[in-house]
């Protein structure tokens, strides 16, 4: 397999944007991978497109819009609120249940597909918000089965893994990527790009990454 390419999952979002330029920086070639799974605001393919083309790497859009409908959140359910604060003894309702579970196992097939066998996600269990398949845990697991399920030697990097979401705007500001990532990517709940509503669980979590980045480099 061409160990000169990389395949990142690419959202559209802060953290995979700032994957896809790490990526950039360490491959040869770059191909990036969007999906539509259902998701309310399919706007974020749309910019994910625009910004694959800014960075010049190429684009697809796979549709597994089944993963929607398999359980109940407010990402794809239509009648379901976005959560403002995370329950204290639940997931948060913005979890798909599966999702990076899916969207690895289809990456790693394209890759195959493809003669790739570097996959790049923006997972991170420092800001990973209770999901738990943003753990560094499920990330290894799925390394593991995915080899063996396919007899191939894939290698999932997770640049953000360890950092938090100040260090992430830090790499991003690193990378020369800093106001496009601010300007044209949508991380808001509530499908609004660069810094959101402000008020959703994401913007918030994004806002103070951004603020405690700026005051440490002031």
């Amino acid at each position: 397999m061409n160990k000169e390419v990389a395949l990142v999952v690419f959202s559209g979002g802060q953290d995979s944007t700032t994957c896809l330029f790490w990526a950039k920086r360490k491959f040869k070639k770059v191909v990036a991978l969007s999906f539509l799974y259902g998701q309310k605001h399919e706007k974020e393919v749309e910019l994910a497109r625009e910004i694959a083309r800014e960075a010049d790497v190429e684009f697809e859009v796979m549709d597994v819009s089944f993963i929607g409908k398999l359980g109940h959140n407010s990402l794809t359910d239509t009648a379901m609120a976005m959560d403002q604060e995370k329950p204290a003894d639940s997931y948060p309702n913005t979890f798909v249940p599966g999702r990076n579970l899916f969207f690895l196992s289809i990456a790693a097939v394209y890759a195959r597909e493809h003669g790739i066998n570097h996959i790049v996600t923006g997972v991170s269990q420092t800001d990973f918000s209770g999901y738990p398949d943003c753990r560094d845990a499920f990330i290894k697991s799925i390394n593991v089965t995915l080899n063996l399920a396919m007899d191939e030697q894939f290698v999932i990097h997770t640049p953000l893994m360890w950092i938090d979401k100040a260090e992430t705007w830090a790499l991003a500001d690193k990378l020369g990527v800093l106001d496009l990532i601010r300007n044209k990517t949508l991380t808001c709940y509530n499908g609004i790009p660069g810094d959101g509503c402000g008020h959703c669980p994401a913007c918030k979590l994004r806002r103070e990454g951004l603020e405690k980045y700026l005051s440490r480099k002031c």
